[in-house]
């Protein structure tokens, strides 16, 4: 992951529109305070380092460019202390301003976000800040609206492909079009994700086919998933309860992608609206126990109880 992360703003494969934005700023010299935000692998870290290694040299990295992260203490005391300290020296001998980069400020304290408002205020002709974060709903009002707000989207599938497929010929690994098919849907637009997969993949099978990857990110295959509606729907209770508890044993899956995954296939298959409703209710039940944390077998029954009711309403609707 770290390997192939993107050096250049060029090198970045997704959201030509905010990059160019970004591009702009930085040739005519009018960085604004940046907030970028969207879930996890879809290029924000890596956009502002690149920003980073566009605007400074090498060697003046470390004395132009604060970079905290989450694992790093960013409490009130910090705020007031390096960060306001950092920001408060000018630059020497050059022109320009400095760059604070606050990576999952989402993580930040009410009470360190609301200390930073003044310090970004305060300091704005000789530093900029970038904050990074996942859910802009945790930043408060009063930092966003100091900065420039860009939203990174989950990659698409177009994007993605390509890109794993310079890594795929660089790493030499061997990857069938199903397997691609799959990195791609389960990494659901997270880059990052999607190497990490691709990488742990090959390491383990050494080919990666479709098969291989749901194997090794532990995700019900889709033929299982329909072996267990098969067995929900078409056998009796006893039956489909032990089957789907082989199936379980022996290939580790954990109730809840099992529902997951049935839930996708609730929507497809076509039964009557008002069986269909009663039966999503009964999902969403058994989702929320598991969460509490109670018997797995307990709830599976549940789950094939749901099944074979819906099952016997259909046919005494037809």
């Amino acid at each position: 992951v770290e390997k192939y992360r993107p050096q250049a703003l060029s090198e970045l494969v997704s959201h030509r529109d905010i990059l160019s934005t970004v591009q702009r700023f930085i040739s005519e010299d009018r960085l604004p305070h940046l907030l970028l935000y969207g879930p996890p692998g879809t290029g924000k870290t890596s956009t502002i380092l690149a920003c980073a290694r566009q605007l400074y040299r090498e060697r003046e990295f470390g004395s132009m460019v604060l970079e905290l992260n989450a694992s790093d203490d960013r409490g009130i005391d910090i705020v007031r202390g390096p960060i306001l300290s950092f920001a408060s020296t000018r630059t020497i001998f050059k022109k320009g301003f400095k760059l604070v980069i606050l990576d999952e400020a989402d993580a930040m304290t009410q009470d360190a976000q609301n200390a930073l408002r003044r310090v970004i205020e305060k300091f704005t002709e000789n530093t900029r800040f970038c904050l990074i974060c996942n859910y802009l709903s945790k930043i408060i009002p009063a930092l966003q609206s100091r900065c420039t707000r860009f939203r990174f989207g989950p990659l698409t599938p177009e994007l993605m492909v390509p890109r794993l497929q310079h890594v795929i010929q660089e790493e030499g690994v061997d990857v069938s079009e199903d397997g691609m098919k799959a990195l791609v849907t389960l990494s659901s637009g997270d880059m990052r994700r999607a190497l990490n997969i691709l990488q742990s993949t090959s390491m383990a099978f050494g080919k990666v086919t479709e098969e291989n990857v749901y194997t090794c990110t532990g995700h019900p295959l889709k033929s299982d998933i329909a072996n267990i509606l098969d067995w929900m729907l078409n056998q009796d209770f006893s039956t489909a309860y032990r089957k789907i508890m082989e199936l379980k044993t022996l290939k580790g899956l954990a109730l809840q992608d099992i529902l997951t995954e049935i839930h996708l296939f609730v929507h497809r298959v076509d039964f009557p609206p008002s069986i269909r409703i009663q039966l999503l209710i009964k999902l969403a039940d058994i989702e929320y126990r598991l969460a509490a944390g109670t018997s797995e077998k307990i709830q599976l029954s549940s789950l094939i109880a749901a099944f074979q009711v819906t099952r016997d309403l259909v046919v005494a609707e037809a």
